[in-house]
């Protein structure tokens, strides 16, 4: 079979390099974990590049490295063995990959048998596998993290099996990595079941950080299966209604009672956790260990979950320039508006045409109205009845990044008002506390304002140019030309009335 060419880098890899990776076609990245292995290969190298399969086999190879400095055997053979399948999945031609990596980080950079394993991973993947160090685990785990939101401010923490890596964020950067012996698997292995044994280890390890201070009052960024576990079992006790582990964000003192709360369980209370991988039973409580300590150490404002992290980061740092400086959140949008609108055009025009309605809005509110005009008719195939509400749960539940909950929820609701009009987004699923009064009004204006422009244009482009809609203190007004008369009908003088009761203010159309 043809070699699949690899990521340029010859200073990690020291072996000749064969092609650079290419923004056309899909490609493949495979992390070797202390705990699992995973493959992950991605539609292109690009900002919103979409997961075309996923697969990871919870292999533990670094389970008993601290006592027997070696990895485990049976753990390293089930590595090859989904290795070898996942060779199988990127050499076939039907698959498109057009470029592959795979790393290894702490258990293999760390075991006495390290390298002989990495020589027979080699062999298994078909290409070479690049051994991390801890600062660039930590520094692609933190590139991961911006690259999903890229206003993030504080540290990136990539709990693993076998380390802790740490990385500030600042101004869209990553700054020196740290990395930390305090995997669970390895807390496993130490403590032989001692939680406070495990925690002095913890304290040990991060008293030796002296940076860690300087994060106070700043967020933390989650990064890793064991912290997104921790946080499926918080939505379970918070029954929280948006099943998204992206961007999921936990106050600081509930996490601490959480991770009190684990460290006392049985694993049979445990496997009674349905949103939990029965595979991470076991290290559940050793990761809210390394948590609850490290919210002891620092005060951080909050606690934010990334399901972006080590791969996301190396496919990020791969990226043009150009590529990584786009909004995630625009990007994805537009790439939505452009596969499912019937008018691709017709959404910005749409956005420009409102905009004298909303003088005065920050980037931010801008940002999230441009993204809801783009969504604003991905649902016209659906059946009417299910227009509204499927939409909703649609953008709801996008795999878009550069959004929070409540910029989700925002936008959803905009959109959700640009099929329902007056109507309210019914209790059953809606997500209470997301939005203020204020959000709330601000996407029923747009939402509304989107439905007067599609009444007016019928989606079609270059149409609502002759329609001018502007606001006094006390009216907003639409300007429709004379020769144009007869679209300002009964339905559109509803909208805009509507419209008007929206902005408390009264509606006018004014024949030019």
């Amino acid at each position: 079979m043809s070699e699949l060419p690899l990521l340029p880098d010859d200073a990690v890899l020291e072996r000749p390099v064969r092609a650079p990776w290419s923004a056309k076609g899909r490609v493949a990245v495979c992390d070797i974990g202390s705990n699992s292995v995973r493959l992950v290969i991605y539609e292109a190298l690009s900002r919103t590049a979409a997961s075309l399969h996923n697969e990871k086999t919870i292999c533990s190879i670094g389970r008993d490295l601290v006592s027997t400095g070696q990895l485990n055997r049976e753990g390293c053979e089930l590595a090859l063995e989904s290795l070898r399948r996942f060779r199988v999945r990127v050499e076939n031609p039907n698959m498109g990959v057009v470029a592959r990596e795979a790393v290894a980080t702490a258990a293999a950079r760390d075991a006495k048998n390290g390298a002989d394993f990495v020589r027979d991973a080699e062999a298994a993947w078909g290409a070479p596998v690049r051994v991390l160090s801890g600062q660039e685990e930590a520094r692609l785990a933190g590139a991961g993290v911006l690259a999903s939101i890229p206003d993030a401010d504080g540290i990136a923490a990539d709990l693993g099996g076998g380390s802790l890596d740490i990385s500030e964020l600042r101004g869209g950067k990553t700054g020196e990595g740290i990395t930390l012996p305090v995997g669970p698997l390895r807390l496993l292995d130490l403590s032989k079941g001692d939680m406070d044994k495990a925690r002095a280890y913890v304290d040990a390890e991060l008293a030796k950080v002296s940076q860690l201070r300087a994060m106070e009052h700043r967020t933390l960024y989650a990064v890793g299966g064991i912290w997104r576990s921790f946080a499926r079992v918080d939505m379970l006790r918070e029954q929280y209604k948006l099943h998204m582990l992206q961007h999921y964000a936990i106050p600081c003192d509930r996490a601490l009672a959480l991770c009190s709360v684990l460290a006392k369980q049985g694993r049979k209370s445990l496997e009674l956790m349905a949103d939990v991988s029965k595979r991470r039973i076991e290290l559940l409580p050793y990761g809210a260990a390394v948590l609850q300590r490290l919210l002891a150490a620092v005060k951080f404002k909050e606690i934010v979950i990334s399901a972006n992290g080590l791969r996301e980061g190396l496919l990020f740092e791969k990226m043009p320039e150009a590529e990584r400086a786009k909004d995630p959140l625009i990007d994805f949008a537009s790439h939505e508006n452009a596969r499912l609108a019937r008018s691709p055009a017709h959404a910005m025009e749409m956005f420009h045409w409102m905009s004298p309605l909303f003088e005065g809005e920050n980037a931010e509110m801008r940002r999230l109205r441009q993204a809801a005009c783009l969504f604003a008719d991905i649902g016209w195939r659906r059946h009417p009845d299910q227009r509204a509400l499927g939409t909703y749960d649609e953008v709801l539940n996008f795999a878009f990044m550069g959004a929070d909950h409540r910029a989700r929820k925002f936008i959803a609701t905009a959109v959700y008002y640009r099929y329902a009009s007056e109507e309210e987004v019914p209790e059953e699923i809606d997500i209470p506390g997301l939005l203020d009064k204020q959000d709330s009004r601000r996407a029923f204006r747009i939402g509304l304002a989107a439905r007067l422009a599609f009444d007016l244009s019928a989606s079609a482009t270059g149409e609502l140019v002759q329609y001018r809609l502007r606001t006094t203190p006390s009216k907003v007004m639409l300007e429709v030309p004379k020769r144009r008369g007869m679209v300002a009908d009964e339905t559109v003088s509803k909208r805009l009335f509507s419209l008007g009761v929206a902005l408390d203010r009264k509606a006018e159309i004014l024949l030019r």
